[in-house]
């Protein structure tokens, strides 16, 4: 887990406290609406109590950018019960859309390519909403490619990417 502050320019990413989840939430809501014309859908899902649990998980971490104390990024990773040990799953990945284009979403990927490197993972997996262009071309930059073991299909309103961490260690 990162323990000490990453740094960049006025950017700092650190692990995200309990006290910040109703923040982050927020941040998630405001980053989401981005691609969904309609609205947010509403499925009565009480996102604060799921970050706050994200958030106190002792097998994943959740990852923030603050800049000049405010918070302009999340990212949200652990293991699933189910995948190799050498797999880790982005869960959630959203900067504030006031802060697109900023280096923020690039910063904290790298923070998180760091952890994956620490932990030993060797791969990283993700979905990111077909509708979400923009994300999309965020991912593609950063070296995520279609997952191979989850090809699109018909109907499907996510895509499967999968990222090679390439300097873990076996």
């Amino acid at each position: 887990m990162i323990r000490a502050h990453r740094t960049v320019d006025s950017l700092v990413i650190r692990t995200a406290l309990p006290v910040e989840a109703a923040a982050v939430a927020d941040l998630h809501a405001r980053a989401r609406s981005t691609y969904y014309p309609e609205g947010l859908p509403e499925d009565g899902t009480d996102w604060p109590a799921r970050w706050r649990e994200a958030i106190g998980r002792t097998d994943g971490q959740v990852l923030c950018a603050v800049r000049d104390a405010r918070l302009v990024g999340i990212a949200s990773f652990r293991r699933p019960a189910d995948a190799p040990v050498d797999m880790v799953k982005l869960f959630q990945f959203h900067v504030d859309p006031g802060h697109w284009r900023t280096g923020v979403g690039g910063a904290l990927h790298a923070a998180c390519a760091e952890q994956w490197t620490a932990d030993r993972r060797r791969f990283a997996e993700l979905d990111v909403h077909v509708a979400n262009e923009r994300a999309q071309a965020f991912y593609t930059r950063q070296g995520w490619l279609p997952d191979p073991a989850h090809p699109p299909a018909a109907g499907d309103h996510h895509l499967y990417l999968r990222y090679s961490v390439g300097r873990a260690t076996p």
